[in-house]
């Protein structure tokens, strides 16, 4: 897409470095963060200005992009006298790359289409590694119109950006992600800890493994690590949580049994008991190595 006026909301360690990617691409970006700090470093560091509300950003732009924590402070940001809501023109898009829920999504679609504004929902894969190398998977739900003018931009952080369907198809298809991914480090924390009980030598194991049917992204990039029993980077537990309540509380809804994945929930909350909410995903091996 030709360079357009932008907007986007919250720059955490996903949306720092994915406004970054808009901005190396030349769109003209206005920033709004909960710090204003992070706010200003963002503007220090990339071309583009700093709103003093969700709402001034908004203002003028074609396309506003949010990513900020749960379905609350989604609504924080969009409501209100200063959210986006207030100050995003009809005819402009908004994209919410949070993970929240599909019902979220839904009641976004909705309220945008009274106000005239397309909402497509919009979450991501790839982690923080994903979004600074700009690499990420996108997964979306809304109006093909509008999806396809977004989708230009979102292409500059992802190699993947993909319209899955009605709003809340993009959310429902996230959930189908994590809980292939939380069982996927379940299997492999009990195979690595099995072989490290065997006194395999297990970083010689995993280049072996790797190259057959169990090879998979965790393995390659968390396995040495988890037989390291080293985790302060990554994904953090107190996300995977998060994102697997929306999981479990969607399940209730549509009636899809998840018992593997409300096991890991559980052991994912003994970690955050040790301290390790901050803690990588894969720390589900340091419970099967230390109880």
């Amino acid at each position: 897409m030709s360079s357009a006026s932008l907007a986007f909301i919250g720059l955490g360690v996903m949306g720092f470095p994915m406004a970054g990617h808009l901005a190396a691409a030349g769109h003209e970006i206005t920033v709004y963060n909960r710090s204003r700090e992070k706010a200003e470093a963002w503007a220090g560091a990339h071309a583009g200005s700093v709103a003093a509300t969700p709402r001034e950003a908004a203002e003028g732009a074609d396309i506003v992009f949010s990513c900020v924590g749960n379905d609350d402070d989604v609504r924080s940001v969009v409501y209100g006298d200063d959210g986006i809501f207030a100050g995003i023109r009809p005819g402009s898009v908004y994209v919410d790359h949070t993970t929240a829920s599909a019902d979220l999504a839904r009641e976004l679609y909705a309220e945008g289409r009274g106000r005239c504004v397309a909402c497509i929902d919009a979450p991501v894969s790839g982690g923080q590694a994903g979004a600074e190398n700009g690499v990420l998977t996108v997964m979306c739900g809304g109006d093909s119109e509008p999806f396809e003018r977004a989708r230009p931009a979102m292409t500059c952080y992802g190699r993947a950006v993909t319209l899955l369907g009605a709003p809340g198809n993009g959310q429902l298809t996230k959930m189908v992600n994590q809980i292939a991914i939380a069982g996927l480090l379940q299997g492999l924390s009990e195979a690595l800890n099995m072989g490290l009980k065997a006194g395999l030598d297990m970083p010689l194991v995993l280049e072996v493994i790797s190259k057959g049917a169990a090879g998979s992204w965790q393995m390659d990039n968390r396995g040495l690590t988890m037989i390291e029993d080293k985790f302060d980077f990554g994904f953090a537990v107190d996300w995977m949580r998060k994102d697997l309540a929306i999981c479990l509380a969607e399940s209730e809804r549509n009636g899809a049994r998840l018992p593997i994945t409300a096991a890991i929930d559980q052991f994912y909350k003994h970690i955050q008991q040790e301290g390790g909410g901050r803690w990588d995903t894969s720390a589900l091996i340091h419970l099967l190595r230390n109880t």
